[in-house]
């Protein structure tokens, strides 16, 4: 894949059609940050809470919004990539993002492969999970190392229609009353809710992977704050599409699980396709499993090559000498720079390692403290930067971006303290 500028795009689009022509990269991001894990979480708040917590899937869309628009602000507004931002802010930031990296990249490559190969699986029993999570891994790899841009764009394309149709259209099939999902619109918290609340509204698409939408507006061919409109489009259609995606997979936990003691992990989805084929037969339950791959094999695909980008990225700007300047146009080789083609390379195969094996105790600590931290880190990071004289006057936030980007921190603040409170007790 390249990340130089594509020939074919002059200047920014001036009405709606040319817009849509234009959409991507937020598509990207949103479908890669939504994995099968925001999923399950979704249906089991469905089944325990029917539709109580549909406020707060909107507002995490929308936390997720103000994040993914304030990312690509700094990219077009200052012509710089977020990890020459954030190296502005000190060499600790960058080595943190590193660690991080690292780690979350060794833990996450297992666990893309096995929500990939889980519905595969239960299509094609023939062969298990663990090999079909590599043959998936396999695929990412080979799809990331030799397709273009572009040609990534299409394949994620696709299969967010395939996500769209198959889980939109469950949500259908189950025939939701339209009074109980609007009642869910008004905000409250059930007993024992709490915890469901905050994974809800902090894990709609949110992980590692909102930094690297940055990345693919270059890549599209985006540069100056000229194009500020056409990404703020592009990045609403993304979100508020897997917003849509939430909403309907909380109806059918909702629907069908509702009483049901549904596993809180990736098989969880495998018993709501059994629900399916019990309730309306096995036809109903094949789309879903195959809706249930795209939206498991686009957050691989997404992940495979936007975290790589970024740790093409870091390893790039760690080795700059203190007063060196950096442009967005240092990032065009990027996919073919030794750090990104290693990182991919980390990702796919010695994550197979723990498709044999349970994951190591000190592994799963210290993923789980460092992914706790990413959140606040990237929340709090935007709005010092984009408050800054790093940006151009016509890219610093308003009050509006202020205002989500500090509620993010605090949300994720308190996210974190609650999960590293539930690591250690």
């Amino acid at each position: 894949m390249s990340t130089e500028q594509d020939p074919n795009i002059g200047a920014p689009p001036e009405n709606w059609r040319q817009r849509v022509r234009q959409i991507g990269p937020g598509i990207m991001a949103a479908a890669t940050g939504v994995g099968a894990g925001d999923l399950v979480a979704t249906m089991v708040a469905g089944s325990r809470f029917g539709y109580a917590l549909m406020w707060a899937v909107v507002l995490g869309a929308a936390f997720k919004l103000a994040l993914g628009e304030a990312v690509g602000r700094w990219h077009l507004a200052s012509g710089q990539t977020l990890l020459t931002g954030w190296r502005t802010l000190g060499k600790w930031v960058l080595w943190y993002f590193g660690a991080y990296a690292v780690v979350w990249g060794f833990s996450y490559g297992a666990t893309a492969m096995s929500a990939s190969g889980l519905p595969l699986n239960a299509l094609f029993p023939g062969l298990s999970v663990r090999y079909w999570a590599m043959l998936c891994g396999l695929a990412g790899f080979l799809l990331v190392w030799f397709g273009r841009y572009a040609v990534l764009e299409k394949v994620m394309t696709v299969l967010v229609g395939v996500m769209f149709v198959t889980v939109v259209g469950t949500a259908v099939l189950v025939a939701p009353n339209i009074g109980d999902v609007f009642s869910g619109f008004v905000p409250k918290l059930p007993e024992g809710s709490l915890a469901y609340m905050l994974g809800l509204v902090g894990g709609v698409g949110g992980t590692i992977t909102m930094a690297a939408y940055g990345y693919w507006t270059f890549a599209k061919g985006w540069r100056g704050p000229r194009w500020l409109p056409m990404m703020r489009t592009d990045n609403a259609v993304g979100y508020v599409t897997t917003g849509i995606f939430v909403v309907a997979m909380l109806v059918v936990g909702a629907e069908l699980l509702a009483g049901h003691r549904v596993v809180d992990d990736d098989e969880g989805l495998l018993i709501l396709g059994d629900t399916l084929a019990a309730d309306y037969g096995q036809w109903a339950r094949i789309p879903f499993l195959i809706g249930f791959f795209a939206v498991s094999f686009s957050s691989l695909i997404g992940v495979w090559n936007g975290v790589s980008l970024l740790f093409g990225d870091w390893w790039r700007t760690i080795r700059l000498p203190k007063d060196a300047e950096s442009s967005a146009e240092s990032h065009a080789g990027l996919t073919s720079s030794p750090a990104y083609r290693g990182y991919v390379l980390w990702l796919t195969f010695p994550p197979m390692a723990l498709l044999f094996l349970d994951k190591p105790f000190l592994l799963t600590v210290t993923y789980g403290v460092l992914g706790a931290l990413f959140m606040p880190f990237l929340a709090g990071t935007l709005l010092f930067l984009l408050n800054s004289s790093r940006v151009p006057a016509q890219g610093r936030s308003g009050w509006l971006s202020n205002f989500f980007l500090g509620l993010c921190v605090m949300l994720f603040v308190y996210v974190a303290y609650d999960q590293l409170v539930g690591l250690f007790t």
